[in-house]
């Protein structure tokens, strides 16, 4: 076992040509630039994050908050000039560690707003930090010719591939679920878009629904391993390409495909852009040092940093098993777990406080307090609908002194069943603990399925 963690080290350490490597830098700057400019030119920045009063935060994330007066608009004009950097490799590793501190800033800010391409984004923004990817075709490389190579480890090129293919591997598994299996929500979505080009007529027949369901199950599931082989490499990627470009057809999800696109062509040999584009190399790629040779201290600490990061990418995706209870209903580990539409959810809460001394009852319009978009995905996320109730107590505490109770009436509909309660409406929502165990007080799902009555 040891000899193996050895060979597979010295492996992950050996040098390749380091054109594949340049290429993403290019193309992840690129996509995130555009990123950037579509926050601005559809006003996001004020409507997300200037002109709400309250945040949904992630947990232990509170004290995450934004910029005062136009700070916010000034945070994305920076983050564009370091996706430019990062684009034409200028102070390339300064300029990759800011922007991934900026990027996480901005998904920290609003829990409403929780994408998992952005938190994919987030991922790969860190990954590129330690990437050497400004060694060629850089600024970096021009001003410093010390720098200046070839070539870069193959740990730098795998663990791209390691990211993209545990997104669509979680995402086939999260698939394997009675509702995906029989359709949905596909069966709900499809029949919308009968405008698609050439095929949306079928979109309404039970046959194409199942077939679109189990195609992208099997894609997710096994696609990767035929992104590995040689053989099948370029049908592969020209099915996920395919998918790709569909789901940005049909469901308008941004930048994903695009940067699910981009992050798929790594999958190829590491030289693939020099053979597109004809460029030749000065030297061989260097013959890998033999396994005998002990690794340096510094290398065994990137293995060691790039085992602990492959653990963290396989184990927490599976922490929704921990609870009981249909994970797209009770949302409990839904988030960081590349559960990708696999739920059609639609709510209405309505939230009562109670004054404690008085007696007294009134009901919330949520519209006082949150933006449209806050009050949409908060009403079916028991998480959310958690932190809201907290923040009406201490809303009323510190404006009025009242000490108030919080309840909410909450009836969702999961996949086409009938709706049915999501919270206990008898439970003091502000006394319960916000913490990551199990909510005793989400309504269990009803086991039927969603076309039975």
């Amino acid at each position: 076992l040891r000899d193996g963690a050895r060979r597979l080290a010295h492996r992950l350490l050996a040098p390749l040509d380091i054109a594949g490597i340049v290429y993403y830098r290019i193309a992840f700057g690129s996509i995130a630039l555009w990123e950037i400019f579509r926050y601005a030119s559809y006003d996001w920045i004020d409507r997300d994050y200037v002109q709400p009063e309250f945040h949904f935060t992630y947990y232990g994330f509170h004290w995450v908050s934004p910029w005062p007066d136009e700070g916010m608009y000034w945070h994305f004009i920076a983050l564009g000039l370091l996706s430019f950097s990062i684009i034409v490799g200028f102070c390339y590793r300064a300029s990759a560690a800011l922007f991934w501190v900026g990027f996480t800033y901005v998904f920290l800010l609003e829990k409403s707003n929780y994408l998992n391409h952005l938190y994919l984004f987030c991922l790969i923004s860190f990954l590129m930090i330690f990437i050497p990817a400004h060694r060629a075709l850089s600024v970096d490389s021009w001003l410093r010719p010390k720098i200046r190579s070839e070539n870069a480890p193959t740990w730098s090129l795998w663990l791209i591939r390691f990211q993209m293919g545990i997104v669509y591997v979680y995402a086939g598994i999260a698939k394997l679920n009675p509702d995906w299996l029989a359709g949905w929500p596909l069966r709900i979505w499809l029949p919308l878009e009968q405008s698609f080009p050439v095929i949306g007529r079928f979109f309404t027949e039970l046959w194409f629904q199942l077939f679109f369901s189990y195609a992208g199950l099997l894609l997710d599931l096994i696609g990767p391993f035929f992104l590995l082989w040689r053989r099948t490499r370029v049908v592969a990627f020209c099915f996920f390409a395919l998918f790709h470009l569909a789901n940005a057809r049909l469901f308008g999800i941004g930048i994903f495909p695009w940067l699910a696109i981009a992050s798929t062509l790594p999958f190829f040999p590491a030289d693939w852009p020099r053979r597109i584009f004809r460029l030749p190399r000065r030297t061989p790629v260097p013959e890998p040092p033999s396994v005998a040779v002990p690794l340096p201290p510094r290398q065994r600490l990137v293995v060691a940093a790039l085992a602990a990061w492959v653990a963290i990418q396989l184990l927490l995706p599976l922490r929704h098993f921990l609870y009981p209870g249909n994970v797209s209903w009770t949302e409990q580990g839904h988030s960081f777990a590349w559960h990708q539409k696999l739920r059609d959810k639609t709510s209405d809460a309505d939230f009562y406080v109670t004054d404690k001394d008085s007696g007294e009852t009134w009901s919330i319009r949520e519209s006082w307090f949150l933006s449209e978009r806050q009050k949409r995905k908060m009403s079916s996320r028991p998480h959310m609908i958690l932190e809201f109730a907290h923040y009406l107590k201490r809303y009323y505490r510190e404006t009025e002194g009242l000490d108030v109770e919080v309840r909410a009436r909450v009836t969702c509909s999961l996949n086409g069943r009938r709706p049915q309660p999501l919270v206990d409406a008898e439970v003091d929502l502000a006394a319960q603990p916000r913490n990551l165990w199990h909510k005793p007080w989400i309504v269990p799902l009803r086991t039927l399925r969603p076309d039975e009555l």
